[in-house]
């Protein structure tokens, strides 16, 4: 069940946070700052992670913090490895596989509830409505609630249906 909502995404009632990052996300900007301000552990790990392993846009990273948070970082945009690397835009490709890969994870059961942000259209650069098409797509069948917050309010807590 998709609703879309105005508010802060940190305010959520949801049990879960989906965002988009690119493979050498510094967490410097936007969203992806406000989650490193909040979790910063969540950047340290990515940062050990994306050393290790060096993720390629359209995949997913997911991590769990205190309180049970799960918060699923889908690579949209693309970008490099490395000091000094900058995102760069998303691309509907990568979009599309990223959302691939967060049903299957949603699909296992364990999340309840969902928020996700205008994915992939601030320094993504993509369009709403083609964003959104897509996660009507990917994950509009889903029985659970999924908050897209569409307006963003600081501080202010969204109203969430079924929250």
């Amino acid at each position: 069940m998709l609703h879309e909502v105005s508010g802060d995404i940190l305010l959520t009632g949801a049990k879960a946070i989906a965002h988009g990052i690119a493979p050498g996300e510094h967490f410097d900007s936007g969203l992806a700052l406000a989650l490193r301000e909040q979790w910063p552990a969540m950047a340290k790990d990515y940062r050990h992670y994306a050393h290790q392993t060096h993720p390629r846009p359209g995949e997913l990273w997911t991590w769990g913090g205190a309180g049970g948070i799960r918060i699923f970082n889908l690579l949209t945009q693309e970008g490099e490895h490395g000091h000094g690397a900058k995102p760069g835009r998303a691309n509907v490709a990568n979009v599309n596989h990223a959302l691939r890969r967060l049903r299957h994870e949603l699909d296992r059961g364990e999340v309840k509830s969902l928020a996700m942000p205008r994915l992939a259209t601030g320094v993504g650069g993509l369009q709403w409505p083609e964003v959104h098409a897509l996660i009507v797509q990917h994950l509009g069948d889903l029985a659970f609630p999924i908050y897209l917050y569409t307006t963003f309010h600081k501080g202010q807590k969204a109203t969430e249906p079924g929250a």
